[in-house]
């Protein structure tokens, strides 16, 4: 099937930056739209932005002018790139895609996430 890898969180004090990626992998025909989530202890998981194939993007108005999502689509990856970081964006973030893959069965598109990398605004 697919996978989503991330990489790249981990501790940054209150302005700093971090660069997260995300490496698709499988049976991969084409991915359609691609994105980060992020959610925070107690609380639900919110869009952080997202990109189509065409390089349209979505980005949460908390996030704009701060965070930079490109896309490389000969690779299958996706990267965030997060400036001037704030505590309250302490969180586990997550990778999407929207994916057609083959299988034995046929081709489908599903959604799928990867396992969440850890991000950590604190001083």
């Amino acid at each position: 099937q697919v996978q989503l890898v991330e990489s790249g969180g981990g501790l940054v004090q209150p302005g700093g930056s971090l660069r997260l990626s995300c490496a698709a992998s499988g049976s991969i025909l084409s991915i359609n739209a691609m994105g980060w989530y992020r959610q925070a202890p107690g609380k639900q998981r919110e869009l952080v932005v997202t990109i189509t194939s065409g390089g349209s993007t979505n980005y949460a108005d908390s996030v704009k002018g701060r965070f930079t999502i490109t896309r490389d689509n000969a690779k299958n990856t996706v990267y965030l790139q997060m400036n001037s970081l704030k505590p309250e964006e302490t969180a586990v973030y997550y990778c999407n895609a929207d994916v057609s893959y083959y299988s034995a069965r046929g081709n489908y598109t599903n959604d799928f996430w990867g396992q969440g990398t850890q991000v950590t605004v604190s001083s």
